[in-house]
């Protein structure tokens, strides 16, 4: 009798430093899935981003096209086909710009989290 009571008393600690341990794993878990969720928005904006300068990069070409066939018309068509021009390759020297900058300043993936269990690891050691 007494060598079950010991052997019950035993396993309270240990499910409880168990039970800590599985819920600092969900706890973790969940926080991977933030910021993968996170990561994956800061990726469809780059990717939008882009693609929108590839699109006015096109768009600058196609207006360049035009102001070349046009250039040698009567007046002054040939200047405003220039400023469209100039205002869709300005938009996408933009695009492009901002696009290099999100990939170049990306934060570390999971880097919350890695300091987190870097916490973790920490009062382990203590205890």
């Amino acid at each position: 009798m007494t060598i079950d009571t010991h052997t019950r008393a035993e396993h309270g600690p240990l499910r409880r430093l168990l039970g800590s341990v599985f819920s600092i794993l969900q706890t973790r878990l969940e926080l991977i899935g933030i910021e993968l969720s996170e990561e994956k928005d800061r990726l469809l904006a780059v990717l939008f981003l882009g693609l929108a300068a590839m699109m006015l990069a096109t768009m600058a070409l196609i207006a360049l096209t035009a102001l070349v066939a046009i250039a040698f018309w009567d007046t002054w068509r040939w200047q405003a086909l220039a400023g469209i021009t100039l205002v869709y390759a300005l938009a996408a020297l933009f695009c492009a710009l901002r696009a290099r900058s999100g990939l170049r300043n990306a934060p570390i993936i999971f880097e919350a989290t890695l300091k987190e269990f870097e916490k973790d690891r920490d009062v382990f050691r203590k205890q």
